[in-house]
């Protein structure tokens, strides 16, 4: 959808936008999206966010229909939403995607979720352990004593644990 496209929808009165984008959205997917189709009954929050949506999904012109099918599977996996998911395999074999390139996506999409709960777990047990390096050594730190010394429950010598 062009600018001017977007300008007339916005010219025109709510009742009359909202069929008009949602046959938009339809000629583009081949579908109509749950949420899109939930969505067409509020157009204050309907109207706005289609456009805008169209405008990231569509309005890219560095990016080719089929790239961003595939992008949009490989997020859709990563944040583990089914629905999504499906709903973009689904435009993708329309789109005439192979089978293949999809599941590339999914495990593109798979990896980076990894990567995201790798990043925020070991950043969480780096921050319990502030004073050792990567191989467990302490940095001149007493490796009998907890991290915190003003910790009542922590503070107790490691030998005592053992």
């Amino acid at each position: 959808m062009e600018l001017e496209d977007i300008v007339e929808i916005l010219e025109n009165d709510p009742e009359k936008a909202v069929p008009e984008l949602l046959e938009d959205v339809r000629k583009q997917y081949g579908e109509v999206p749950y949420i899109t189709n939930f969505m067409k009954d509020f157009p204050e929050i309907f109207i706005p966010k289609t456009i805008y949506d169209n405008s990231v999904m569509r309005g890219l012109k560095s990016l080719d229909p089929n790239t961003v099918e595939l992008i949009s599977i490989g997020v859709a996996s990563a944040l583990r939403c089914d629905h999504c998911l499906k709903m973009h395999i689904r435009v993708a074999k329309r789109r005439g995607i192979n089978k293949e390139s999809i599941f590339y996506a999914i495990m593109i999409g798979a990896s980076l979720a990894s990567a995201a709960v790798l990043a925020d777990s070991t950043r969480a047990l780096a921050s319990e352990f502030p004073g050792e390096d990567e191989d467990g050594d302490q940095k001149g730190k007493d490796p009998g004593h907890c991290c915190d010394p003003n910790c009542e429950i922590c503070n107790i010598s490691r030998d005592d644990l053992k």
